[in-house]
């Protein structure tokens, strides 16, 4: 197909989507439901004008899920303004840490002892398949930045924490397989992998957000300087975060999520001591439409700057993390012919997953939390798996995986991502009703 088509192809999508935006959230579906089955239409079992092999792909697709990560890592961090000594915060460290340890675990056994994989493989699945997803999880997020509600702030937190914290898990299955430096015993792995990384990660992504949200906001509010540059602002940050992340060997991941936080947290200790309408509305998003004065004068103002720089932030880091979104399961749809997709295991492998791996581990890693039973049963269903997994899971491919062992780990993990985006889309709409009526 040439360019000509592609253009009317992609121009008349988003021209549909934003008519009918509003419909959509009415509907018991999701976006991601939409753009899966615009990639079906458009690949081989329709008209053929995508045809993606992911082992083939491996290196592009890697790339494509990576910056969609990253997007939506930064717009999880700007979301989240509770303070960091807040007891909200505990649930999701719980389930990006506890939970998806047992999950990995869960995946290691079924792995060994149900797939027949080797003990690499099983380990490196989990690590997979362990992080839940920032991109897809839009409609259980946070809905606005001082939102407490447990179950809202606990996915939306986990999914920006776990997806660097099973980064270890997935360079340990590669470092079994024989394609990763572990280190005698596997101290490299504990000391780099786990202490450094993840450590150094948090620290880089927190030192840039806090040193560049002060230095922009001292600069407007005393100077009328660097005003209306807040795409840049944010785009910048994601990319210092995680290229000097990638230069010393820290998780960018954790580095791109540390720095949204710390933004945050920059304007939400900046505003303290102002009054609620000087600072920042309650959903973080403007009444009305303004002019370029208007726009400038908020921007330098001293009481509304802090309000002003994260809430254009996070606007234009949710416009990108929809294209992102919308490119990354066209073309999951456009891979759905591939021959190795929905291998016979994933008849009661999707199921034992979504139905018993999810629901166990966050029932152990929420014990004694002061989450509800419905909260709890909630968390254990919506946990999407999706761009975070697809990113692993190309990771893995380029590394060296061998072939027949890849395309089973390519199965696998299709399916579980295509069968959570329509199961959890489908029932999104309907259980956040109900819900909210609790």
């Amino acid at each position: 197909m040439d360019f000509t088509f592609w253009c009317l192809v992609v121009g008349g999508l988003l021209v549909v989507l934003a008519l009918g935006s509003t419909v959509v959230e009415r509907l018991p579906v999701t976006t991601a439901m939409l753009y899966l089955a615009v990639g079906i239409a458009l690949g081989p079992i329709g008209v053929g004008a995508i045809r993606i092999a992911p082992l083939r792909e491996a290196a592009t697709l890697e790339r494509v899920t990576e910056v969609a990560v990253l997007v939506s890592l930064f717009c999880a961090g700007l979301k989240l303004r509770l303070p960091l000594a807040d007891r909200a915060w505990r649930a999701p460290l719980r389930l990006a840490v506890g939970s998806m340890l047992v999950t990995v675990g869960l995946v290691t056994a079924v792995g060994v002892f149900g797939l027949g994989l080797p003990l690499g493989a099983a380990v490196l699945l989990g690590g997979i398949l362990a992080p839940t997803d920032p991109v897809l999880a839009g409609d259980v997020a946070v809905e606005h930045p001082d939102d407490r509600d447990r179950l809202r702030f606990a996915l939306t937190g986990e999914a920006g924490l776990n997806d660097g914290t099973a980064f270890p898990v997935v360079l340990l299955g590669l470092g079994l397989l024989g394609l990763h430096e572990l280190g005698a015993g596997g101290w490299r792995w504990a000391l780099v992998d786990i202490g450094w990384a993840i450590s150094a990660g948090l620290g880089i992504g927190w030192a840039l957000g806090t040193g560049v949200g002060r230095l922009v906001l001292y600069l407007r509010a005393r100077r009328g300087e660097a005003v209306g540059t807040d795409d840049f602002l944010a785009l910048g940050l994601i990319a210092l975060s995680y290229g000097l992340s990638l230069v010393v060997g820290a998780y960018g991941f954790l580095a791109v999520f540390a720095a949204g936080v710390s933004v945050r947290r920059v304007e939400r200790l900046a505003a303290e001591g102002k009054q609620p309408e000087l600072t920042e509305p309650a959903t973080d998003r403007r009444p009305a439409p303004e002019s370029a004065d208007e726009d400038m004068q908020r921007a330098t103002d001293p009481k509304q700057a802090p309000a002003h720089m994260t809430e254009q932030m996070l606007d234009f880091n949710e416009q990108i993390e929809r294209i992102g979104e919308l490119a990354v399961v066209v073309l999951l749809g456009g891979m759905l012919a591939w021959s190795g997709l929905f291998p016979k295991e994933t008849i009661w492998f999707v199921p034992l997953m979504l139905l018993v791996v999810r629901p166990l581990a966050v029932a152990v890693g929420l014990i004694g939390s002061p989450t509800s039973a419905p909260q709890r049963r909630l968390i254990g269903w919506f946990g999407i798996r999706g761009v975070g997994s697809l990113y692993y899971l190309f990771h893995a491919v380029t590394h060296g995986l061998p072939t027949d062992l890849a395309g089973r780990l390519v199965g696998l993990t299709l399916s579980v991502v295509v069968v959570s985006i329509a199961v959890h889309g489908l029932s999104v709409t309907p259980l956040m009703r109900r819900y909210r009526k609790m």
